[in-house]
């Protein structure tokens, strides 16, 4: 596989959080970056940003829930470039609240965005990818993937899912040897995603305990292109959930209900909102912010109660 230097890479969510952490590393360290977003304003924000770091960027406006806008993205970067190296699915939104209280639709496009997304960036690279007889496809995923996200069932479905569905694409891709489909799991990242996502709780969206940086999703994803595997977890309240939720699912379900419940109800009041869900934040930022705040959140004790549980339970099985 290419080194990243001179690597093309397609980052599609480029405009803020994890996205914009990646392209500002990854064009300090010398690849092409082509960068999507749906705001073709924050998007160009980015590509001078990157081009300053010494990166050559183009910006390409996709959403990612287009089917035939994701097709066009690769097409110019296949023209831009005459290659594609690296493709990162990326983009994610949220719907935040009691199930029932969250409109379908709100489930509907998150699914979309989420799940549906990263199938069409698949769709798109693959072909691309076999002709050049190798690539990296790298999905940005979650501990939602394994873990039970009470007041965002559909977040954690559409993260299942895409799991799932790299998965299979990593069994149906077993001949082609450097062809490979990599995916990051972050537990809480400092983005301002959580802010811009559609929140139907009635309280603002506030977080709590271990909260990763961006760059250090962006430095797993890195570590993907340049030593490509199944999977990359980052930070230790990654490794702890995962682990509970293998040793303790029972227990951990119970923890995950009890914690956000809690943490919901004890936030400041706010109104509802569908955020970034059918239009995209003014604000890109890498960072959201909640690691600076202070007041009650998610309760730090309770990441170590989850962990406690699953440490427990797997003394007494030995």
């Amino acid at each position: 596989m290419p080194r990243i230097s001179g690597a093309v890479v397609v980052i599609a969510g480029a405009s803020s959080g994890i996205g914009r952490a990646t392209a500002q590393l990854l064009a300090r360290r010398g690849a092409h970056l082509v960068l999507a977003s749906r705001r073709a304003d924050t998007l160009e924000t980015v590509r001078a940003e990157c081009e300053r770091l010494g990166a050559e960027a183009i910006a390409f406006p996709t959403d990612v829930t287009d089917a035939g806008a994701v097709q066009q993205l690769a097409e110019a970067a296949r023209i831009r470039f005459g290659r594609i190296d690296v493709w990162i699915n990326n983009a994610g939104i949220d719907a935040i609240g009691p199930f029932e209280e969250v409109p379908v639709e709100a489930h509907a496009q998150t699914i979309r965005t989420n799940l549906l997304g990263g199938i069409h960036g698949a769709h798109a690279v693959l072909p691309v990818f076999k002709r050049q007889r190798q690539g990296v496809l790298i999905n940005t995923l979650s501990i939602g993937s394994w873990v039970p996200t009470p007041f965002a069932a559909s977040y954690a479905a559409s993260k299942a899912g895409a799991l799932a569905f790299a998965e299979s694409l990593r069994a149906e891709l077993q001949d082609h040897a450097d062809i490979h489909v990599c995916d990051v799991f972050p537990a809480v990242v400092d983005t301002p995603g959580l802010r811009h996502g559609a929140n139907h709780t009635g309280h603002r969206i506030e977080v709590g305990g271990p909260v990763t940086s961006p760059f250090a999703v962006a430095e797993a994803i890195a570590s993907l292109i340049e030593e490509p595997r199944a999977a990359a977890v980052v930070g230790p309240a990654a490794w702890a959930l995962r682990l509970a939720s293998t040793v303790a699912p029972g227990p951990l379900r119970w923890a995950m209900g009890k914690v956000m419940r809690r943490g919901l109800g004890r936030a400041p009041k706010a109104g509802v909102s569908d955020g970034n869900l059918f239009e995209a934040p003014a604000d890109h930022e890498v960072y959201g912010g909640f690691r600076k705040e202070a007041g009650l959140k998610l309760p730090p004790k309770a990441w170590l109660t989850v962990a406690g549980i699953a440490g427990f339970l797997l003394l007494r099985r030995r």
